[in-house]
């Protein structure tokens, strides 16, 4: 029975889950919301609790990457989140920092797009 349970664990899954723990990971330091990261939020005109709704959306779209039924809605989560954190920082001249939301995008939409053809 473990074994066919290891079975049922896959790459696809494994990538889920690995997004998943990323968004856990954002999602905390968001909801932590240091006095950098507020300071971050107030550059870039943000009230001052919009990191713990990020943070939220992000643990969110965790929760939902981890099961196989929601996964697709999570990955749409995580990628609006993405798409939100690279334009804010694109908007603010912040080019360099933009790389790492963007580069999360494009692994979240590879997820999507294979989940969709091959995930069900």
């Amino acid at each position: 029975n473990r074994a066919r349970n290891m079975k049922k664990l896959n790459w696809l899954t494994i990538y889920a889950l690995i997004l998943a723990v990323f968004f856990v990971i954002g999602g905390t330091m968001n909801l932590l919301a240091s006095d950098a990261t507020q300071t971050d939020y107030a550059r870039w005109g943000y009230p001052t609790w919009f990191p713990y709704l990020t943070g939220t959306l992000e643990w969110a779209a965790a929760i939902l990457l981890v099961f196989r039924a929601t996964r697709l809605v999570g990955a749409a989560l995580a990628g609006s989140v993405m798409i939100a954190a690279a334009g804010t920082l694109i908007l603010n001249g912040e080019y360099t920092h933009s790389i790492a939301p963007i580069a999360v995008l494009i692994l979240v939409a590879a997820y999507a797009i294979t989940h969709a053809k091959h995930g069900r």
